[in-house]
């Protein structure tokens, strides 16, 4: 369940009276910026959304991440570890974490790799079919208020202004990820020869300033005309590829350079030897990703359900045309009903011509999502959630 800010007040009423009319075995539930339902985004006006699952041979494990032990990073020790698999029911056919969090209250940093180690170390296998990743750990941060102590929680029928709230599930149930980061590359891959921290000197033995100018100049007019909405560099989650391709880079802000010393700022913390790209953003762009990631869902069955995680930045701010993105994942998995594949050719005024796909989410304050075989927070993404039939395991 996903509220916006004008609904806040009456969180403790809508929640008991979701309870009272589904009954649900878990209800999860954030605050956020905007909500999205169907087809259709709310952006700074009044918006619920709820999505409701029967999930039959699917189990469900709810959980918080303030009954773990505190962390400034991520444990190291097998016993807290297993401790935390345990608590986020991470074990026996696994298939992934809807996770959501406070920005004021949750340290992701520990939280993230925490809760991916603790999948490694149960053996987790990776997806079905030709999917070698692991299940996701994919969901939100909460962006309905800018300060501390603004943001709802909700966990059955506990409220909540801090901390972080997830559910794990298993058994027959697949759920893939889609990360749509929405950005081009621009220049080639280099890797990175001086510099610490946030601050590179150094690309391929040379200059940083000095091959980032020489890549704009190579740029056609129109590319170059994209950098006036940012520029923006794409850190390689693995160094172990001969080719690198749009799901291998993990896409942090350029902040600023520094002239006196040639040196880049980048908002990541990055170090010598990784592999980087620069990459820009724009509506254009970010249209195109998110456009060829949905056609290679295509490939697989239908998911019978969906949850997006979209980042406030994104919307109207980015886009021309309104409720894009849940526009473009609703008609992408749209399918003809069957009495209207034998239907006359010319359709009564009140049927419905196709069976939408049920999605629901929220605008983020950062979306939580998998790149390659980690998990980060990410700005300016799409992140989706596709609920598929599966066999337990």
């Amino acid at each position: 369940m996903f509220l916006s800010p004008h609904h806040l007040h009456m969180a403790r009423t809508v929640t008991a009276s979701v309870r009272a009319a589904l009954g649900p075995e878990i209800l999860i539930g954030v605050s956020g910026e905007g909500v999205v339902g169907g087809e259709s985004e709310l952006e700074n006006s009044p918006g619920l959304s709820l999505l409701g699952l029967h999930l039959p041979g699917v189990a469900m494990r709810a959980f918080r991440t303030d009954q773990w032990p505190a962390m400034k990073e991520a444990p190291e020790e097998e016993g807290q570890l297993r401790d935390i698999a345990a608590s986020a029911g991470i074990g026996p056919g696994y298939r992934g974490t809807i996770l959501f969090a406070d920005p004021f209250s949750v340290p992701m940093n520990a939280i993230l790799p925490a809760l991916s180690r603790a999948r490694a170390m149960q053996g987790v296998p990776p997806g079905s079919g030709d999917d070698t990743s692991p299940p996701p750990i994919i969901g939100g941060l909460a962006s309905a208020a800018k300060r501390p102590g603004g943001n709802t929680l909700i966990l059955n029928e506990s409220i909540g202004t801090t901390g972080g709230i997830g559910v794990s599930f298993s058994g027959a149930v697949r759920i893939d990820a889609l990360v749509s980061q929405g950005c081009k590359p621009i220049g080639p891959p280099m890797v990175i020869t001086a510099g610490k921290g946030q601050m590179v000197t150094g690309l391929a033995g040379r200059p940083a300033m000095q091959v980032l100018s020489e890549v704009i100049e190579s740029l056609d007019e129109q590319t170059r005309e994209r950098l006036r909405k940012g520029l923006f560099v794409g850190r390689a989650v693995t160094e172990y590829k001969d080719r690198f391709g749009r799901d291998d880079f993990l896409i942090r802000n350029v902040i600023g350079v520094e002239q006196s010393s040639g040196a880049i700022a980048v908002a990541d913390l990055l170090r010598i030897g990784q592999t980087v790209q620069f990459h820009v953003r724009d509506e254009t762009t970010a249209a195109e990703d998110l456009s060829l990631l949905l056609d290679g869902q295509q490939l697989r069955e239908d998911p019978f359900a969906g949850l997006l995680f979209t980042c406030n930045g994104r919307g109207s701010r980015l886009f021309s045309k309104p409720h894009h993105d849940a526009t473009m994942i609703s008609r992408a998995f749209a399918r003809p009903r069957a009495a209207d594949i034998f239907a006359p050719a010319v359709p009564t005024p009140t049927a419905e011509p196709h069976r939408s796909m049920p999605l629901a989410g929220f605008f983020a304050g950062g979306e939580i999502g998998p790149i390659g075989s980690g998990v980060f927070v990410h700005g300016q993404t799409a992140c989706l959630a596709l609920f598929r039939a599966a066999r337990p395991g």
